[in-house]
């Protein structure tokens, strides 16, 4: 039986049993692999913590705080930092308040890497590398303006 995309009970044999298709899990491992390409370089929590001065427990508080962001950018990858939050043994100025300004209009972690790491002609390029330029008056607006 042909799996059919968008049909939550479609079924397939698997080693001789049945196994739900779960075609959400199929979306998400899409949306992963893409945060994955938008990001580029990941850390894992020691070496976040090494480039901050910080220890690992240090940098689980942080991404619980929502001053820094992490999420799983490939299967069995545990969370991760992106690398460009992190610039010169500091979070990148800017990014904790913002990170603050999308939890709080409803954005989760993954959502708001998204949203950070994606194109946006306007400002131009990505949000983060404004802040990273220093520019970041105009991605805290636009921030705040998501929210309402």
């Amino acid at each position: 039986m042909p799996v059919q995309p968008g049909v939550p009970d479609a079924s397939r044999r698997a080693g001789g049993r049945v196994v739900l298709v779960d075609a959400q899990q199929n979306q998400t491992e899409a949306v992963r692999d893409a945060l994955a390409e938008l990001v580029g370089e990941w850390l894992d929590w020691a070496e976040a913590g090494r480039r901050l001065g910080v220890s690992v427990s240090k940098v689980r508080q942080l991404i619980r705080e929502h001053q820094l962001a992490a999420a799983v950018p490939t299967a069995g990858a545990g969370q991760r930092v992106p690398a460009d939050l992190v610039m010169d043994g500091a979070i990148v100025k800017g990014v904790p308040g913002l990170l603050t300004v999308l939890h709080d209009a409803g954005y989760d972690d993954r959502e708001a890497l998204t949203w950070l790491f994606t194109a946006d002609d306007s400002l131009p390029g990505r949000p983060i590398d404004a802040l990273r330029e220093n520019r970041g008056t105009e991605v805290k607006r636009r921030a705040q303006a998501m929210g309402f």
